[in-house]
């Protein structure tokens, strides 16, 4: 398993769907258990998990920021 990869398809399923995305804040690891459809230790389980919270902050604050430097220099009125 290549685990960016599977960061990368697992960030796009939870940021698609509100509900599996609220599910994985409030319990991560039976969340990415159901999704990859095994249980694995959690030793094993914490550096995905890392990777797709590092992935999802990430993805907020990029639209919180382009929200903001849109209203700051949007068109004027």
């Amino acid at each position: 398993m290549n685990i960016k990869e599977k960061i990368e398809e697992l960030v796009e399923k939870i940021k698609g769907d509100p509900e599996l995305k609220e599910n994985f804040m409030k319990e991560p690891i039976p969340t990415v258990e159901k999704l990859l459809g095994v249980n694995l230790p959690d030793d094993k389980i914490e550096p995905l998990i890392n990777g797709i919270k590092t992935k999802l902050d990430g993805e907020d604050l990029k639209d919180k920021l382009g929200g903001l430097v849109g209203g700051l220099f949007g068109k004027k009125k």
